[in-house]
Formats: C-alpha cells, sequence, structure tokens
C-alpha cells in the first residue's frame, strides 16, 4: 500500500474515532439527564402527596428547610413555549451540568428574595434558548413549591464578565444562562444570559 494511501486510512479512522466518541459521550450524557428527570417529577409527586399528608415530614416546605448537596437532583424547570421538561441539579460543574441545568452554588433558591442562576449547554438542556422573548413564561418546580418567571430582559457578555452574578439579596430575579454563539462549535467566547421576574400567581 502507498505512503499516501496508508495516511488517507489512518485519516478515515481518526475520523470514525472522532465521531463515535462524540456519539458516545451525547448517549452518556442523554441517559444522565434522563435519569435526573425521573428523579425531578418524582420529587413533584412527593410533594403532591406529602401536601395531602401534613404528618410527612421528609419535604421541605420552604426555601429555609432545603440545603441539597452539589449533584443533587433539586427541580423540574418547565419551559412551556418549547415543550421542555429539565431537571435542575445542584452545582454547575461539568458532572453536574450532564444531568441537566445546573443551580449555581451559593445563588438563591426559588422565594428567597435574591438573585437565582441557572445554567446550561447550548448544545444539551438549553438547545433552543434563544426562542424565547420577552414576556414568555416559564415554571421552577421546588420540593416546597411551584414558581412561575416572566422573561424581562436579555444579554450577550464576554465569557469572562463577572458583573452578571452578583448574588444579591435585594429582590427576587432568576437568570438562565448558557454559551454563545449557540451555532459555534467547541469553546465559546460569550455568555447568553435571559432575565426573569417572579409572577405573583394568587
Amino acid at each position: 500500500m502507498k505512503k499516501g494511501m496508508i495516511i488517507a486510512v489512518l485519516f478515515i479512522i481518526a475520523g470514525f474515532s472522532f465521531i463515535g466518541y462524540g456519539l458516545f459521550e451525547k448517549i452518556s450524557m442523554d441517559r444522565k439527564t434522563e435519569a435526573a428527570l425521573r428523579d425531578a417529577v418524582g420529587m413533584t409527586k412527593d410533594r403532591v402527596d406529602a401536601k395531602a399528608n401534613p404528618d410527612r415530614k421528609d419535604r421541605p416546605t420552604k426555601p429555609d428547610d432545603f440545603s441539597p448537596e452539589t449533584g443533587e437532583v433539586i427541580g423540574l424547570l418547565e419551559i412551556p413555549k418549547l415543550k421542555a421538561e429539565l431537571p435542575i441539579v445542584e452545582g454547575t460543574d461539568p458532572t453536574e451540568l450532564e444531568k441537566g441545568v445546573g443551580h449555581y452554588k451559593g445563588a438563591s433558591f426559588p422565594g428567597e428574595n435574591g438573585q437565582i442562576v441557572f445554567s446550561g449547554h447550548r448544545d444539551t438542556v438549553f438547545l433552543r434558548l434563544g426562542e424565547l422573548e420577552m414576556g414568555d413564561r416559564f415554571f421552577v418546580r421546588m420540593p416546597y413549591g411551584d414558581f412561575m418567571y416572566e422573561i424581562y430582559d436579555s444579554k450577550i457578555v464576554d465569557e469572562d464578565d463577572r458583573t452578571v452574578i452578583t448574588l444579591h439579596k435585594e429582590n427576587e430575579d432568576l437568570l438562565l444562562t448558557t454559551c454563545y454563539p449557540f451555532t459555534l462549535t467547541g469553546a465559546a467566547p460569550e455568555r447568553y444570559i435571559l432575565y426573569a421576574k417572579p409572577v405573583d400567581t394568587r
């Protein structure tokens, strides 16, 4: 076999190996997200059951009772416009983001009157985040209650911008963050931010 053909064959093998590894990673991540989603849906059902049975003490009833461990499934993000149900996991390191939407550690939880920060990969859970517009609403279902939010602003910032996450305790707002541009392959230089405010459903 000529040297040129050997090199061509090696390139083809390397290409298939790269595609195969990417496919394996995608399947693995999908399975982790599906498992986390089952946990999140089960958590919502448990809360309904606990409400029907006031003697149960195994579920938090307000944010003050809530102190999840890193990697724990803590809630469910429902986005009606996208027909999406996404598990929320405590933490935003790669291990947590493989399971679903990550809650930034140290940020507030829904109902705590502070800044809430959810992050997700632009090629998995937040694949269609760019389709959301001002005025669109979504739900966050936690073990202690359901919360509705409405999008009121968006922003694109540099990946190193640290001014967006303030962790303030002045008023409640929720940030959805992901990498940007959406269509870029590999590391992204920017972050796409959606700002949402709570909607009083009483």
